[in-house]
């Protein structure tokens, strides 16, 4: 499979179908904790439970979307060693575990201007990244950004918030071509015990602009939380749930893994038919 092809695989309604789902699971964690070996295995563990798109949070010091469940996580992983380097490294390890799963950079742009905006891109693609959010940079702003990905193929993702206007739909749509990720909720990343209002209506105003899958995250938590989501959206982002269990496992001790993939196991038959 071409890498240009992972993730419209991914979504594909046929290949989702043949595997039991309505929608596909997209999964967020951070590189690199609670450490780089530690995560690779937390990677094997997202793949084997059935994670259709890898979402992996580069770690940054300053991540101002982010609530304290993944900011600790970001702290986690650059205290034990993270760099863009290692980074790029674990993606190619993650790589040698499967050639299908698409991985998305959820990241931030001064870690993307500060190491040369092209040659980021190009080290991205090399090591097998599929599509890249960039959380502050707005299509405004990111001609640029979207020029190079675009000749270095990579995808881009472009969020959708409660409060963009929808005059701002078209335009964003148009800088997308990977997906386009509907944040369901205001403010930061966590976990929620209800879900956010008015989800199937933004969905819908959404989709009269792109073709693109369109995924929804943010709070959600539990499997009935995904069920629910996935009745109407491409795909279910879990986050903060999962990186909330990330932190005590280690590859030092088999403690806590069977409930970990026990609890991925769950969340991702939300997705199922």
């Amino acid at each position: 499979m071409s890498r240009a092809d992972r993730i419209a695989h991914a979504f594909d309604p046929e290949r989702l179908k043949a595997v039991g789902k309505s929608s596909a699971f997209v999964s967020y964690t951070c590189a690199g904790d609670p450490d780089l070996d530690t995560s690779v295995k937390i990677y094997r563990s997202l793949i084997e439970a059935g994670v259709d798109v890898l979402e992996i949070g580069v770690p940054f010091s300053d991540p101002l979307a982010d609530g304290p469940t993944n900011q600790r996580a970001s702290e986690r992983a650059l205290a034990n060693g993270m760099t863009s380097d290692r980074v790029f490294e674990l993606v190619r390890r993650v790589r040698e575990i499967s050639d299908e799963v698409p991985i998305v950079f959820y990241t931030y742009y001064n870690l993307v201007f500060s190491r040369g905006h092209e040659e980021y891109i190009q080290r991205a693609k090399a090591a097998g990244v599929d599509g890249i959010l960039v959380l502050d940079l707005p299509p405004e702003e990111g001609e640029d950004h979207l020029a190079l990905c675009k000749k270095h193929d990579l995808k881009t993702v472009l969020i959708v918030a409660p409060t963009t206007p929808e005059s701002r739909l078209p335009l964003i749509s148009a800088a997308a071509t990977g997906f386009i990720y509907y944040v369901s909720r205001e403010g930061v990343t966590g976990e929620r015990t209800d879900l956010a209002q008015g989800v199937e209506e933004s969905l819908q105003k959404i989709r009269g602009t792109t073709t693109l899958p369109v995924v929804v995250g943010f709070g959600i938590s539990n499997q009935e939380q995904v069920r629910a989501t996935a009745k109407s959206a491409s795909g279910v982002v879990v986050g903060s749930a999962i990186v909330k269990k990330c932190e005590n496992l280690s590859t030092d001790s088999e403690d806590g893994w069977a409930e970990f993939d026990e609890f991925l196991r769950d969340l991702v038959a939300g997705c199922t038919v």
